[in-house]
């Protein structure tokens, strides 16, 4: 089978209308519209990997899971302004060579990551 990109990442979360609310606030993601009551998916507007938010079950360990979701930016400390204006602290920024990165968590409590990464190939 071929390499293929990721299209879209699930996440089990206890609130699903306050997620998709945090994700379209920070990260301009939109809701398809649908009927389905036990899903939210959330597009980002130039395409790419959809976010599936699903209702957790009890037996679901919240924010126990190892999923980091990465946001590409050009700039992370201009980012990081930016999100904090809106309500959301990112940590210390950390550099490597050629790249730089800071994280945060999402109400849920996954790990997301603003990075410049996407620009060292």
């Amino acid at each position: 089978m071929p390499a293929a990109p990721i299209s879209r990442i699930i996440l089990y979360v206890r609130d699903m209308p306050k997620m998709a609310a945090f994700y379209q606030r920070h990260f301009a993601f939109r809701a398809e519209v649908s009927d389905a009551k036990d899903k939210i998916v959330l597009n980002f507007p130039a395409g790419g990997c959809k976010l599936v938010l699903l209702q957790a079950s009890k037996g679901h360990k919240i924010g126990q899971s190892c999923v980091k979701l990465v946001f590409d930016v050009e700039d992370v400390s201009a980012a990081i302004a930016e999100q904090l204006k809106l309500g959301l602290k990112f940590g210390p920024i950390w550099r490597g060579s050629g790249y730089e990165f800071s994280n945060a968590r999402d109400p849920a409590k996954n790990l997301i990551q603003l990075s410049t990464g996407h620009l060292k190939t």
